[in-house]
């Protein structure tokens, strides 16, 4: 067998690296809120920016729903709702948007992900569940959090059970085929007067939308839990699951 030119060789080296373009494990960050808005949002953004190199990912952070357009959301291979609230896409960048996730792009919602576009039904389906309150008084607590025991880079590392400081999120579950990889113990954070409707519910789950896959977590809240490496990783394994080719059933 004839080697390459050594010229020729290193045409082919560039001409590989051109077309395995960054945009395959890019990221595009959208924070914008339309309700409450959360004082994470910053801490969050800045940690994982720091921590973006360690898993080789590009983040690109923005408010600007206009860029929620078919030219733009082709460079990403995720979309990232991190703490938005509220209607934060018009129905032209709604449907760009469906139009992604059809195509295979990947979606994470973060903790009011599901507090978002509440009256718009493709993204119910698409995030999985729809926000409905949370505990008060204070609305951040200890709670007790138990990975699903399948292995998923956003669960296996993590202990059982998991002593968390969050805001617990009340949910109504919107699509049946969540395949949940956390669960939270109601009856950890919840006082007595406060009637805890069952001991187990769905905290983090992973869905297929199309060729679109979802991860979701309830989690991030507080600002201290993007200085918490247990819920960073959890973050990071979600990305990365959403990532990867599925798992044939």
């Amino acid at each position: 067998m004839k080697c390459l030119p050594r010229f020729m060789l290193c045409f082919v080296v560039l001409l590989c690296a051109c077309q395995a373009t960054p945009q395959t494990k890019s990221i595009l960050v959208f924070t914008k809120t339309e309700g409450f808005r959360h004082k994470a949002i910053e801490p969050a953004v800045a940690a994982l920016t720091q921590s973006t190199p360690r898993y080789g990912y590009q983040l690109v952070v923005t408010e600007n729903a206009s860029d929620f357009n078919p030219q733009n959301l082709s460079r990403y291979a995720t979309v990232m709702f991190l703490l938005t609230t509220g209607d934060v896409l018009d129905e032209q960048q709604q449907h760009a948007f469906e139009n992604y996730i059809s195509n295979g792009g990947s979606f994470v919602g973060v903790h009011s992900a599901t507090d978002t576009e509440k009256r718009w039904p493709w993204y119910g389906q698409l995030v999985g569940a729809r926000f409905i309150g949370h505990p008060n008084h204070p609305n951040v607590r200890e709670g007790l959090v138990h990975p699903d025991g399948h292995p998923h880079p956003s669960i296996e590392f993590l202990p059982d059970p998991w002593l968390k400081e969050d805001e617990w999120y009340e949910l109504e579950y919107l699509n049946p085929a969540i395949q949940a990889l956390l669960w939270v113990d109601e009856t950890s954070y919840k006082r007595s007067d406060e009637n805890a409707k069952q001991s187990l519910r769905p905290l983090a789950w992973e869905l297929s939308i199309g060729k679109g896959r979802v991860f979701y977590t309830a989690l991030g809240h507080t600002a201290e839990s993007y200085q918490d490496p247990l819920f960073l990783q959890h973050l990071w394994g979600g990305i990365i699951a959403v990532n990867q080719p599925p798992v044939p059933q």
